[in-house]
């Protein structure tokens, strides 16, 4: 049996929780062969999927919305990058079509959540998983104008497969498809490096992480100064200069290559970030209180938020809030409405998948 991932371009996010479901399906059937497929970039996905035996195929199969920065879209800019993924798809799909025939294997195609998915499985008549928590027709249609037809064709993709697997945080997604609901949908922490391992289980001071997902957002040094009785953990910006900032500040550690900003969660007090499904789920599933720049452009996050609000202890923050540094670290956390969430959603989505391709694949 061959799984073939269509995740999303959009952001790391999907790429996250699609390798969090690939390692739990390795787990149930090691002698499946998972392929992923996506442009996140090899040595970050090598990353996520920690297992050198999930396959990667480097494949744009959406655009989602282009962003402008980590809190903010930009609707031209998506609309120019949908109209030239509309003229590569077609080529794309007849070569990934030609290398899937070639395997020899029955073929199962999980959809995360490029509509082009369900272009790719009726041309390999292969059966269709989708898993999100919102669909690109619910985040297109706000936008209106042009973005209405695009909207309509998501939709239209949307409704064809064999089962939507509904993750938390989710939109309506009323696709027509037998649905299994999921907890939340997140790997778990790895061990780190021992020197930072023993650094931080001596640090005496709150441990803080920011995080603003794979575009990052700069921001000036001098913020964490602000703050000298935390010590903050960061990745490591991919720009050289940024990075070389940043080090200079005492109260503030870049994370080394090969640790995920989820590997040093259970050493962090709180995390300050944008609204994401996935760094939402890792710290939901651990406990992190989350102080959180709202942003309004993005229909995804008004599902979050509520999410947020019910199940997480939180602290919400305006833009200008985090570039003015008051980040009001030194006030409680706003308790959860509600229970907390599981934490068992990859492993609900990979025995699913098992049963799909039991009932319909053999």
């Amino acid at each position: 049996m061959l799984i073939y991932v269509c995740s999303s371009s959009h952001g790391f996010g999907h790429a996250a929780r699609d390798a969090a479901v690939l390692q739990q399906l390795r787990r149930l059937r090691p002698d499946w062969r998972l392929v992923m497929s996506s442009i996140v970039s090899p040595g970050f996905l090598s990353l996520l999927l920690g297992d050198g035996g999930i396959e990667q195929r480097p494949c744009r199969w959406d655009v989602g919305m282009v962003q402008a920065d980590a809190l903010g879209s930009d609707p031209s800019a998506t609309l120019i990058a949908l109209a030239e993924l509309d003229a590569r798809l077609p080529e794309q799909i007849q070569s990934e079509v030609s290398w899937l025939r070639e395997q020899g294997l029955p073929v199962l195609i999980l959809g995360d959540i490029p509509p082009a998915a369900a272009l790719l499985a009726e041309a390999l008549d292969a059966p269709l998983v989708w898993m999100s928590n919102f669909g690109w027709d619910a985040i297109y249609r706000p936008f209106g104008g042009a973005f209405e037809l695009m909207a309509e064709r998501a939709q239209a993709a949307y409704r064809c497969g064999q089962l939507l697997l509904r993750c938390p945080f989710d939109l309506a997604m009323d696709w027509g498809l037998p649905e299994q609901r999921l907890d939340l949908v997140c790997g778990t922490p790895r061990a780190l490096p021992d020197a930072l391992k023993a650094f931080l289980a001596d640090m005496d001071s709150p441990i803080i992480q920011v995080g603003f997902g794979g575009m990052g957002l700069e921001l000036d040094p001098q913020l964490f100064v602000h703050w000298p009785d935390h010590h903050f953990l960061m990745a490591c910006p991919p720009d050289p200069q940024t990075s070389a900032r940043l080090a200079g500040i005492a109260n503030l550690t870049l994370l080394p290559a090969g640790v995920r900003p989820m590997d040093a969660f259970p050493y962090c007090e709180r995390h300050i970030g944008k609204p994401g499904f996935s760094t939402f789920c890792e710290a939901l599933s651990l406990d992190l209180g989350l102080h959180v720049v709202v942003r309004r452009d993005f229909a995804e996050v008004s599902a979050l938020m509520q999410g947020l609000t019910r199940h997480g202890r939180h602290r919400l923050l305006s833009r200008d809030q985090l570039m003015g540094s008051d980040w009001q670290l030194d006030q409680p956390l706003l308790p959860a409405e509600a229970e907390p969430l599981s934490s068992g959603g990859a492993l609900q989505a990979a025995e699913q998948l098992v049963r799909v391709c039991d009932q319909l694949c053999y």
